[in-house]
Order: C-alpha cells, then structure tokens, then sequence
C-alpha cells in the first residue's frame, strides 16, 4: 500500500480506543507518525502504539485531559519533541450523559460541554497555532446533531457547538492552505452505544449493520490526504446513510 503520509505527523486525541484508536491507526498505516492521547488507561494507549509498531509505524502515547489547558499545551509540546512540527489534528475525543433536559444537572453540563466544547475548542485553538501550512484539522461530532433523540441535549448541543467552530476556524487558515472539517459517524460500535439500541440502529442503515470503528476512521484518512485538498468547512456525514 503507497505511504501517502509518509513523513507527516498528526496528533489523535482520545485514541487509546474505539475511533479514535481506528483513525491513529489508520494514519500510521498511511506513513503518518502518530501521536496517541489519553486520559487514563495507559494500558490500552500502550496497545495502540505496540500495534502500530508491530506494523513498523512510528507512535507514542501520551497521557493528557483535553478539559484542561494547560494540558492540551503540554499534549502539543510533546508532540513537536518526539516528532517536530505537526501536519495533521484530529479532535476526536468525546463524553455523553444521556438524561432527559429536565434532569440534567451543573455538574452534568460542566462535564459534558467541559470536554467536548472546551476540550475541543481549545485543541483547534493550539492546533490552528501549530499546524504547518497545507496541514489537515479534523473535528469529530456526530450525525445525532442532524436527528432529533430524546435525552441527548447536553451531547448534541456539545458536538454542535464543534461544528460551529469547524466553520470559523475554516476560513480563518484557508490563506494557509489547511482545511478544517467536521467527521461526523452514525451509529458505530464503540462503548458510546448502548446494547439495547443496537438492533434498532443497524435497521435505520441501508446496509442493515453499524458501523465499525474503522468505516469511520477510513474517511477520516482520507481527509488528512492530499486528494482532499479541495474539501474545507464541510460536516462529512460517515453514518452508513443513516438519515
């Protein structure tokens, strides 16, 4: 298979597992060096890079809350020790409390919106900093934003604020030449998606399955490559056609 990012470095976070974990190895399989970011199973995060030098790429893994600053800085200046200047971002880390808006509580929003608005907002932030130009920034979300689901206030509206941000921050490095964009998976089998909804969701496709990690995390590769030169502020539905 041609190394087509051969040379470049990203940066995944939340990639010890899931799509996350898909797309860090997906990359890595492109020739990308890897950065894997992680909160706190070290173990898994380890996994992620043994499997990828097992298949003779380049990773590390390091530890960081991305509901932190501080954090999300030291995450970069890691990064750009192990491996130089960054080429590619992929914001994919996420969190859910899935209770009805009634119920939902402060601590409930401060988590959620903490993680996946602030968290992410602050790493586009350092990655618009960092990124050479000609560079790929990625934005995970999700495809519920475009649905209407019970009980899911605090999560859509989080990853609906990252669609936002994807937009403006498209415009603002366009004279770079970097292209900023929204990945957003459907119904896909991570710990994100409850047994019971499994069934319901593999009928709502067209293909009669969720997804894998990996259907995501190959349309994520493909944003990060040069033939997606010409794709920037865009919401890139990845649901297995899931209206």
């Amino acid at each position: 298979m041609p190394k087509s990012l051969q040379g470049k470095t990203a940066l995944v976070t939340g990639s010890s597992r899931g799509i996350g974990r898909a797309i860090a190895e997906g990359l890595a399989s492109k020739g990308a060096a890897v950065v894997v970011n992680y909160v706190g199973n070290h173990e898994a995060a380890d996994e992620v890079v043994a499997a990828i030098a097992g298949r003779r790429g380049k990773a590390i893994a390091v530890q960081a809350d991305i509901s932190s600053v501080s954090d999300i800085h030291r995450l970069f200046d890691e990064a750009e020790s192990e491996f130089g200047a960054i080429d590619i971002v992929v914001a994919n880390v996420g969190v859910a409390v899935i209770k009805p808006l009634t119920e939902a509580t402060e601590a409930d929003f401060d988590h959620v919106f903490g993680t996946n608005a602030k968290g992410t907002f602050f790493v586009l932030q350092e990655a618009a900093r960092r990124v050479r130009n000609g560079g790929r920034i990625i934005a995970v979300s999700t495809g519920g934003t475009k649905m209407f689901f019970t009980q899911t206030a605090l999560y859509l509206g989080s990853k609906g604020a990252v669609e936002q941000f994807v937009r403006v921050l498209s415009r603002e490095l366009g004279p770079r030449g970097i292209t900023v964009n929204a990945l957003s998976p459907g119904f896909t089998d991570t710990d994100l998606l409850p047994e019971r909804d499994r069934a319901v969701a593999a009928g709502m496709s067209p293909f009669g399955r969720i997804g894998a990690p990996r259907d995501v995390a190959d349309v994520a590769v493909f944003l990060a490559s040069e033939e997606a030169r010409w794709l920037t502020g865009e919401n890139i539905q990845a649901g297995g056609g899931v209206a």
